[in-house]
């Protein structure tokens, strides 16, 4: 086990790029787009990994990681169970955060908004889209449901190979996307002795204010 002492000494000085109202897009869309251009081209793992956190509507949170799957100017997009936690909390309560870190770039992106389920399309041309054993995975799981041992699922899963050829799979009805539609993005650059960057984007009547934070 690491000692106590040696956790807090634990840190790292970052010094690759700066970031500041002058050099940032008038547009937080057009921002975030260049960014994740040039997260892809430095071949981080999974660049469009993001921590969701959604809250009950009284306000106790949860949060896990998801892929993004699309994004434009009407917001972010990702697809999941709507049985699972996740999507019965943004049901009740929209309001809810996307968190992307991109280490090896010494940045980080927060977007807070508000999530709507994608139209039934969307959700049906993305599924048709997915390899063959991921759709049957959306079948056989019950997401967050309680399950006795990994055999349960397992055995659901070749089930249901056996159920449906490649190709013929259709989409289950209580799977699908999401759609987070941000009032707000954070764009942070670590900088020297945690002096770091932080320019964020809120929207007020119709528009985006940018502004600069204290790290």
């Amino acid at each position: 086990m690491i000692d106590q002492t040696e956790l807090a000494a634990l840190r790292q000085d970052y010094l690759q790029r700066e970031l500041s109202k002058a050099i940032v897009a008038a547009d937080p869309f057009d921002q975030f787009s260049k960014w994740f251009d040039e997260a892809v081209s430095s071949q981080i793992v999974e660049p469009n990994a993001m921590h969701l956190g959604t809250a009950t509507p009284d306000g106790r949170p949860s949060g896990r990681t998801v892929l993004l799957k699309g994004f434009d100017k009407s917001g972010f997009k990702f697809f999941t169970n709507y049985g699972s936690t996740k999507a019965r909390e943004m049901s009740a309560n929209p309001s809810c955060y996307l968190h992307f870190f991109w280490k090896e770039l010494e940045r980080q992106v927060f977007i807070r908004g508000q999530a709507a389920k994608t139209s039934e399309q969307e959700s049906d041309e993305y599924f048709a889209a997915r390899p063959y054993k991921s759709q049957i995975g959306a079948w056989a799981s019950e997401q967050s449901s309680v399950i006795e041992s990994r055999d349960v699922i397992e055995k659901r899963f070749e089930e249901l190979k056996a159920q449906y050829a490649e190709g013929n799979v259709p989409r289950p009805p209580l799977w699908g996307g999401f759609r987070v539609t941000p009032d707000r993005f954070e764009f942070w650059q670590g900088r020297r002795s945690r002096l770091h960057d932080r320019i964020c984007y809120e929207q007020k009547s119709g528009g985006w204010i940018i502004s600069r934070r204290s790290p």
